[in-house]
């Protein structure tokens, strides 16, 4: 089973590349972006916690991209990445950090923008909200802290560990999903740039 999702999902990857952008057409800016010496607790009270396991024994050897095709529950975000030509950029070397809202998350943001899904969105319109949900470097969760981070789109989120952990005003409902070229943390909200 294992060698069959690996196999579906280099597929997958292989198709998209004709949608994808090449990784080098970043700048090195963007891929650097800020230093990760941040503290973070992550609390018990993460909600469906055991809906987001990695399911291969070697979810470490995964790309953030693989881990979100892996997942039924990031559908909507792997088309999003698709249509905005995503796919390689994020398979590069990284590492990343992914801030990975789930279907139901952008199902609200479809209905409060009155459109149906990805397919009414553009690439140009994704593309700035998708590089907003991603920091350069793997930053776990035992490296956040009350801040400010930039974001491959040359914006900051913001930390705030208050009340939670929250992302701008989204809550991390699942940390530290840990792939080969960064990591991915659950967020029930979609971000959205300024």
């Amino acid at each position: 089973m294992k060698t069959k999702m690996r196999n579906i999902a280099i597929a997958l990857t292989l198709v998209c590349g004709v949608f994808t952008v090449n990784a080098s057409e970043l700048t090195s800016t963007e891929l650097m972006g800020i230093s990760t010496e941040r503290s973070l607790e992550v609390e018990s009270w993460m909600i469906n916690e055991a809906h987001f396991e990695a399911k291969d024994s070697d979810a470490g050897s995964s790309t953030v991209v693989e881990i979100a095709i892996s997942n039924p529950d990031f559908s909507v975000l792997v088309d999003a990445v698709k249509k905005a030509g995503l796919v390689d950029a994020l398979s590069a070397e990284g590492p990343f950090t992914v801030f990975a809202p789930t279907n139901e998350a952008f199902e609200k943001l479809f209905s409060k923008l009155g459109v149906e899904g990805v397919k009414d969105l553009t690439a140009e319109q994704l593309t700035p909200i998708l590089t907003y949900h991603v920091v350069s470097g793997k930053v776990m969760s035992t490296d956040l802290s009350n801040t400010s981070v930039a974001t491959l789109n040359g914006q900051k989120i913001k930390v705030d560990l208050s009340d939670g952990v929250k992302i701008n005003d989204s809550n991390v409902v699942k940390a530290d999903i840990s792939g080969k070229n960064g990591v991915v943390h659950v967020i029930d909200k979609v971000l959205l740039p300024e």
